[in-house]
């Protein structure tokens, strides 16, 4: 199911002992357009600190109770590697906290699904200089290049941040992104919810991320390689409704579009 991420906001996290805070943000891989970390306000218990969470680490949603489980207990989180989240999340950081929560990278890896190689930990520093063994030194280039494909993969977005970007048509403005609807299984990100009031008052539209001609992070604005006209006679698009396969199906029609790609195999 499709859950919006304005609607995913302010669920509560909890541990295997305990409350963790509540959903905050999102940070989203802009090529892949998959959801790579919840960003979790911890609240007074760690003195509001934001964390961040891999979705890996959460179990089976209790939708009616607003509720995200994860496997991990509030110490293990207390102690996890600090992440300055008003910065840009640096290659550095990523690496220890996926290392700290062996979580799979998603980096370097296969460019369908979630996870790439096996996490290889981090041979710290020793008190005194040794004469370096192959298997040292070859733990060390394997760092070393992940640490590389973390710099060069790395494409993370807010989403709080991208809500209120501009929307372009192939022939003028059409709005601005409202929210994101995301696949509660997989976390793709499956649509863009864009309001159309300065252009179309009273209406709302969905775009889905394939349809992206281009994203101009400097200047906030989306171009879609879209038509105004296409849009205007899309089908109808009720907010209030779950999006059905047959409505999708009808929507990737009416573009010209193949039918929507299955989710990523992230779990």
């Amino acid at each position: 199911m499709l859950r919006n991420a304005k609607e995913l906001e302010h669920y509560e996290l909890r541990a295997r002992d305990g409350k963790i805070g509540h959903v905050h943000d999102f940070l989203f891989d802009d090529r892949q357009w998959v959801v790579r970390y919840l960003v979790i306000d911890t609240g007074p218990w760690l003195d509001r600190r934001e964390v961040l969470i891999s979705p890996t680490a959460v179990s089976r949603a209790e939708w009616d109770r607003r509720l995200l489980p994860v496997d991990l207990t509030r110490e293990q989180v207390r102690q996890s590697p600090r992440v300055d989240i008003e910065q840009r999340l640096s290659p550095e950081q990523e690496l220890a906290l996926t290392q700290y929560y062996s979580w799979p990278m998603y980096w370097g890896g296969f460019p369908d699904v979630g996870f790439a190689l096996p996490v290889v930990p981090i041979i710290p520093p020793r008190a005194e200089a040794t004469p370096a063994t192959e298997e040292a030194r070859h733990a060390r280039a394997v760092e070393s290049s992940t640490v590389a494909a973390v710099h060069e993969d790395r494409h993370l977005r807010s989403v709080r941040t991208v809500t209120g970007h501009a929307i372009e048509a192939t022939d003028g403005a059409i709005g601005h992104v409202a929210d994101f609807l995301i696949d509660d299984r997989s976390w793709d990100i499956r649509y863009l919810l864009v309001d159309t009031r300065n252009w179309w008052p009273g209406r709302k539209v969905i775009l889905a991320p394939q349809w992206i001609r281009e994203v101009g992070w400097d200047d906030a604005r989306v171009h879609v390689d879209l038509t105004r006209t296409a849009i205007k006679t899309s089908p109808a698009y009720d907010p209030a409704a779950p999006i059905t396969p047959d409505y999708a199906g009808h929507l990737h029609r009416h573009y010209g579009r193949p039918p929507p790609p299955p989710p990523t195999a992230y779990f």
